[in-house]
């Protein structure tokens, strides 16, 4: 198998356990699987980790 096979395999195996991560924490059943509003609470919550109210 080729390097760039075996990181494309990483990769998505990655995002699929970031996602379950997102199911389990019934976050998709909450917003009733909507996807914008998933995307937006996401990135809400990393901008105030990189602010000083992360701390």
């Amino acid at each position: 198998m080729r390097n760039w096979q075996v990181e494309r395999r990483k990769r998505t195996r990655h995002l699929i356990e970031i996602g379950g991560l997102v199911v389990k924490s019934r976050v998709v059943e909450l917003t009733g699987d909507d996807r914008a509003l998933i995307y937006g609470a996401l990135l809400w919550m990393a901008d105030k980790l990189q602010s000083d109210q992360g701390d």
